[in-house]
């Protein structure tokens, strides 16, 4: 969600944000929404698209013009979500809008995963500051690594987010260093009380250390996207 946003306060081109989870993720609860609308009702009409106007129905639009796609309410639905319902959606997202980001869950071998991971120009991996975040991040990457997707895992972005205020209980230096000689880059998201309450988050309302992270980041972004299409 903070990518997105700093994406789309800083573009004049659309940007939408997917939510892929297919247990029931929380992307679109992080924003006001006008309607309860997802991913589902998106897949349902996804032949009969003619323009902007019908996706904007279905989309919720924040303060920095994220478009944010949710997913199925109900878990027993969403458990049906498949790899051919992501890329129909990811197909009609792809052609009104310049950057489609897709938060996907942890689910790394639920079928979606892999059509998420065929279509993605970019991978960002987000691991929390403990042992077992971090271990998790990096048996990720060796996930990647021996299933196909080496180059995108060499070329992944590591978001080390601080969740919980006072000191990391990992040296962050050393957590820096480990993922720095497995992807392309790292960055760090510091703690910040809005987004850990859970609620909505207001771009404009973060502490200003996180929007320049988030802005870090999606710079990041835009560079390895540039770098890769040349």
């Amino acid at each position: 969600m903070l990518l997105g946003m700093a994406l789309a306060d800083a573009r004049d081109d659309r940007v939408i944000a997917v939510d892929a989870n297919p247990d029931r993720g929380t992307l679109a609860d992080r924003i006001p929404r006008t309607n309860s609308k997802s991913v589902r009702d998106l897949v349902r009409i996804h032949d009969e698209v003619r323009g902007y106007h019908d996706l904007s129905a279905i989309v919720a639009r924040d303060s920095t013009r994220l478009d944010v796609l949710a997913s199925d309410s109900d878990p027993r639905v969403a458990e049906a979500f498949s790899d051919d319902d992501y890329r129909d959606v990811a197909g009609v997202a792809a052609h009104y809008y310049s950057l489609v980001l897709t938060d996907t869950g942890t689910g790394i071998v639920h079928s979606v995963m892999g059509a998420t991971l065929d279509l993605a120009d970019q991978l960002i991996i987000v691991s929390g500051l403990s042992v077992d975040e971090a271990r998790l991040a990096s048996e990720t990457l060796t996930w990647l690594e021996t299933n196909g997707y080496a180059d995108q895992a060499r070329n992944a972005i590591i978001v080390l987010n601080q969740s919980t205020p006072g000191s990391p209980l990992v040296r962050l230096n050393e957590l820096e260093a480990h993922f720095a000689t497995r992807a392309k880059t790292v960055v760090r998201m510091p703690y910040d009380s809005q987004i850990a309450g859970g609620g909505a988050i207001v771009f404009a309302n973060l502490q200003s250390e996180t929007r320049q992270a988030a802005r870090e980041l999606a710079a990041l972004l835009v560079e390895g996207l540039r770098t890769s299409v040349n």
